[in-house]
């Protein structure tokens, strides 16, 4: 029973969101983000995607990837390069929190 209890526990520790991401810090720096991608995460442009609503691993994997250089795109990494991983989990809840 305790095996069942620890990994039950260890599961929902995992699979929760992130608790140390700061949504509001994360609206704070989206300014620059909104140029592109809406004020509140609704782009107006077709070829600038949506970030309202998406998962918020889903857009810390994006982030990282494009400031790593495994996802390549010559607007976006420009803008990922200086983010901290601090300000990536920060904008990813954000993005994540609006619906």
């Amino acid at each position: 029973m305790k095996k069942i209890m620890m990994t039950l526990a260890a599961t929902v520790l995992m699979a929760a969101p992130s608790l140390a991401a700061d949504i509001a810090a994360g609206k704070a720096k989206s300014a620059v983000c909104a140029a592109c991608h809406g004020q509140a995460g609704v782009s107006a442009v077709p070829m600038y995607p949506n970030l309202a609503g998406q998962k918020e691993e889903y857009l810390k994997k994006q982030l990282k990837d494009f400031k790593s250089g495994a996802r390549k795109d010559p607007v976006m990494a420009p803008m990922a390069m200086p983010l901290s991983d601090e300000d990536i989990a920060n904008l990813s809840a954000y993005y994540a929190s609006l619906k």
